[in-house]
């Protein structure tokens, strides 16, 4: 008996669990990688509102393509912008928006947000703006709106990406003088919510920003107006303009980019359909 306990004791002694391996160490993990940054295309980039805009998007970490009909300007702000790419464009062609998304892919392989800033309609008399300036005043602005929209769409949804589109606050406001542009913006409005609806099943945000009074070029011509027309200075101008809107200041083209930066960030995924005014308190209307 004692013989075959022993010889069953060192079979014990020899079964593959006694002879298991020491624990192999826990296999390499892959090196983090650096998130991929983000992509947006931004029409009317070459000054103002647009290129402000682009300069947020740029500093906040995305790349940009700036799109725009004056190549030289586009180029040299796309050269001192970090991860930006000029592309000269005119908007009003038929063909221009889907070249210009086919770029932004090329370039940086995905579109994360389109932002809608170009288009400046023609002000005056109802009755002296013949069909050639309507029909400039809604080629670039909403119709270049629309190709770009529908466009860079499937890429948005692939990044659940958004559109922000920048009407302005002439389609809320009417105005004698500004037919076209106030029924442009109005348009642009009515877009940001269909494609918004669009979007709550698509994964695509789309939003609208109305500016007021943005201190750009544009507003500098109408202050020189308002002062050759009533014999005033540059300064007595400008606060008489102010004056007429109800507003203690005009606005700054960095103010708007800071609410695209916003509604382009994760803090607004929760935003969408809404349209901002972002004009000093001109429209007191509820």
């Amino acid at each position: 008996m004692a013989a075959r306990r022993s010889r069953r004791s060192a079979s014990s002694a020899s079964t593959p669990a006694a002879r298991r391996a020491p624990p192999r160490p826990p296999a390499a993990r892959p090196a983090p990688t650096v998130a991929e940054p983000r992509a947006a295309l931004v029409s009317g980039a070459s000054r103002g509102i647009g290129l402000a805009i682009a300069e947020r998007l740029a500093a906040d970490g995305m790349r940009v393509l700036l799109v725009a009909r004056s190549g030289a300007a586009l180029a040299e702000a796309a050269a001192r912008l970090p991860g930006a790419v000029a592309h000269a464009a005119d908007l009003r062609d038929p063909a221009a928006a889907g070249v210009a998304v086919d770029a932004a892919m090329a370039g940086f392989g995905r579109l994360d947000l389109l932002v809608n800033c170009a288009g400046a309609t023609q002000r005056g008399d109802f009755v002296a703006l013949d069909d050639a300036a309507w029909a400039d005043g809604y080629a670039l602005k909403l119709h270049g709106a629309v190709r770009l929209a529908r466009a860079a769409w499937p890429h948005l949804k692939a990044a659940r990406g958004g559109i922000v589109n920048i009407a302005g606050i002439g389609g809320r406001v009417a105005s004698a003088d500004f037919t076209i542009g106030g029924s442009v913006n109005a348009a642009l409005m009515n877009l940001t919510k269909a494609l918004a609806d669009k979007g709550v099943a698509e994964g695509v945000r789309v939003n609208c920003i109305n500016p007021g009074s943005i201190r750009t070029d544009r507003l500098e011509g109408r202050i020189r107006t308002l002062a050759e027309a009533r014999g005033l200075d540059h300064a007595a101008a400008a606060e008489a303009l102010a004056a007429e809107t109800g507003v203690a200041r005009f606005g700054e083209p960095a103010e708007i980019a800071a609410m695209v930066a916003f509604l382009a960030s994760d803090q607004a995924s929760y935003v969408q359909g809404a349209i901002l005014d972002v004009d000093g308190g001109w429209v007191r209307a509820v």
